[in-house]
């Protein structure tokens, strides 16, 4: 009896699936109590891979992916132009690259170690989009989409990639068994998933007081100027007197900190943390967070890892270190350094204890866009079970506990909302397993997607050779045909 592996997909079915998809993503990243939708969005994108042909399954996959990213990253077009519109492009090229490699393994490895590699796929092409190639990005994968359902989901254990891998290894293995298993498994699953993600949080008790607990505040302020910083900052002190730590966002200066600045911190004895540009000869700088201490020195700095494409905004850092502050290991992210994994990892590597995210959100870029970006934190906190002060220069900061509980924010665009919170620095943070297995995942792609290319080389080549002694035969035939 065959199996419906045995056959192409039919095409009025893979477009039952790419509407099913479409849907169930757009549900997941709007509505949070249906977050675990994600799911049902890679079990839908796998048996197209079974497509009759590679040309058509990208197509697919490149179709489906506009339809799931642009609506979401529209404002791409207000901080990029036209430009935006080509990235929403290459957001969804690499689901149809997904689709192409994982048919080819349907084809050419059979179902059992096809179910076995796409979970490595899709893991690896998760990994590379979101953090090793130049237009790296790694907003609305599928682990970012459970940033308000975290309570029971083990993210210190399997992170953000590899909630990704589960999905697409439940998806692939459930396509060796019949469809009527398929479904009440699939259901089953699911609705486990769903309950998993909206149970209530379990009853933590209060942290007390001990080493390590550090009182902040930050105020949102978008383009201050230096002259009115310490008035800002006399309001922040009165509005948050126990706060030892103030927190400005990234690019509070137009250069280093002013020298008003730091006498402020030196009269008020404030250590206080500011985004600005520090010089490197010529018109380059490099995007900084400054720490003032108490006596009005620069004590410690960090130069912004990854800086935004298309955009001047500084050389990227040379190095990076913790900051060894009188309350622990702190370190410091710059805006969208803490959206990639390889940059927060090395800080966590180092021992950080508490992580601070000084960030420049621009009020015309929307509030969706600035909700986009506070996924990133709570999930974060969650993998490396360290706390997080995220302070904008507009809406949304975020005191974000280890647990990756928000515990205060504030609203868009709030201009001058100020964000209290606690740093209670425990034992440093952890990776979670994902960070081995996605560079593994991205090995074995890129060894599928060698093998394959020598397949494909190996196949021509026979072709041909069993082709020329049949043109060999004929020629003397023509030869003969053409003598007088």
């Amino acid at each position: 009896m065959r199996t419906s592996l045995d056959l192409p997909l039919p095409t009025r079915t893979a477009f039952a699936l790419s509407l099913c998809a479409v849907a169930a993503f757009h549900l997941a990243y709007t509505f949070p109590a249906l977050s675990f939708l994600i799911g049902v969005f890679v079990a839908c994108l796998v048996p197209l891979s079974r497509l009759a042909t590679s040309r058509r399954a990208f197509y697919f996959g490149l179709t489906i992916g506009l339809l799931v990213y642009a609506p979401h990253l529209w404002f791409f077009v207000s901080i990029f132009h036209w430009v935006g519109a080509v990235l929403w492009l290459v957001m969804a090229f690499w689901l149809g690259i997904f689709l192409v490699l994982a048919r080819l393994c349907w084809m050419r490895f059979g179902p059992v170690w096809a179910a076995i590699l796409i979970p490595f796929l899709w893991t690896g092409l998760e990994y590379f989009r979101s953090e090793l190639w130049y237009l790296r990005f790694s907003w609305l994968n599928a682990g970012f989409v459970f940033s308000e359902n975290l309570r029971w989901l083990p993210f210190p254990l399997i992170g953000v990639y590899g909630l990704g891998f589960l999905f697409a290894a439940a998806s692939s293995w459930l396509e060796l068994v019949s469809h009527r298993k398929r479904i009440l498994i699939g259901a089953l699953l699911l609705a486990g998933l769903g309950i998993l993600t909206n149970l209530p949080g379990p009853n933590r008790p209060p942290v007390a007081h001990q080493t390590g607990h550090l009182p902040m505040a930050g105020m949102q302020i978008e383009n201050p100027g230096p002259n009115n910083v310490p008035k800002l900052l006399d309001q922040l002190i009165r509005k948050s007197p126990d706060a030892q730590l103030l927190v400005l966002s990234e690019y509070a200066f137009d250069g280093p900190i002013p020298e008003a600045v730091k006498a402020w911190c030196k009269k008020n004895h404030r250590y206080l943390i500011a985004g600005g540009q520090d010089p490197a000869g010529g018109k380059q700088y490099y995007n900084t967070a400054f720490v003032v201490g108490p006596e009005g020195e620069i004590v410690f700095k960090q130069v912004k890892a990854v800086p935004i494409q298309f955009f001047a905004d500084g050389l990227p850092a040379k190095e990076q270190k913790v900051w060894d502050s009188p309350w622990g290991k702190i370190g410091f992210c710059i805006c969208y350094d803490l959206s990639y994994a390889r940059v927060t990892d090395g800080l966590i590597r180092q021992g950080a204890q508490a992580l601070i995210v000084p960030t420049m959100d621009v009020t015309d870029w929307g509030r969706y866009q600035h909700r986009m970006h506070a996924r990133v934190t709570p999930v974060r906190a969650a993998e490396y079970r360290v706390p997080i002060f995220r302070l904008a220069s507009s809406g949304i900061s975020q005191w974000v506990d280890r647990n990756g509980t928000v515990l205060a924010k504030t609203s868009f665009p709030g201009q001058g909302s100020i964000l209290h919170g606690e740093l209670y620095m425990r034992e440093p943070g952890s990776l979670p397993l994902d960070r081995f297995l996605a560079p593994f995942s991205v090995m074995v792609t890129i060894t599928v997607i060698g093998w394959l290319l020598l397949a494909q080389l190996k196949h021509r080549r026979a072709r041909t050779n069993s082709n020329f002694p049949q043109a060999k035969d004929r020629l003397p035939a023509v030869q003969n045909a053409a003598k007088p």
